[in-house]
């Protein structure tokens, strides 16, 4: 069975804004390594469009921006949409009862499947479908945007924690 895997950059504050801080070079190749690593990743829309653009190769990329390119486009994608009709290469539109779709997708794969954004997040949250929450700490204050979860959750404990390149602690907690 899969587990469902809920990570993402996040500001000191709370907040998620893949404008306004990015990964440096050694969080960057972890995100690779992750991404070569994944059985799948699950999306909301809004996500999937800021993730299409790995679909295209771009002349431009360094080899870390590449190989995250090849692992993602490799990987399956599901989509979570009202409003998308079609999606991209070696991605699926998820449609009807999410609970089921989420649980099926767990059944039939192994592996860890990633779940991007934190609109979509919470709702799998309040599903209870998320195994585990990966939140990488950046040494930064927004002051506003979009918080990291959109509303309460049960309790999480803490169960690791690392230091990765110079300022980002990725905290992985659990449910429970």
């Amino acid at each position: 069975m899969a587990k469902l895997v809920f990570g993402i950059n996040q500001s000191l504050d709370g907040y998620v804004d893949h404008t306004a801080f990015a990964p440096d070079s050694t969080l960057f190749r972890h995100f690779v390594e992750q991404a070569q690593m994944q059985t799948g990743s699950v999306y909301g829309s809004r996500m999937y469009d800021i993730m299409r653009y790995w679909d295209d190769d771009q002349g431009e990329w360094n080899a870390d921006e590449a190989a995250f390119a090849a692992a993602w486009q490799r990987q399956p994608k599901w989509v979570v949409s009202r409003s998308l009709k079609t999606v991209g290469p070696n991605a699926r539109l998820l449609e009807g009862d999410l609970a089921g779709a989420i649980r099926a997708l767990k059944a039939e794969h192994t592996g860890e499947i990633e779940v991007a954004g934190p609109r979509l997040a919470y709702s799998l949250g309040e599903l209870g479908l998320i195994d585990e929450y990966r939140i990488y700490l950046h040494p930064v204050v927004l002051g506003h945007g979009t918080p990291m979860f959109a509303g309460p959750r049960p309790r999480l404990r803490l169960v690791d924690s690392e230091r990765i390149g110079a300022d980002v602690l990725r905290l992985t907690y659990v449910p429970g």
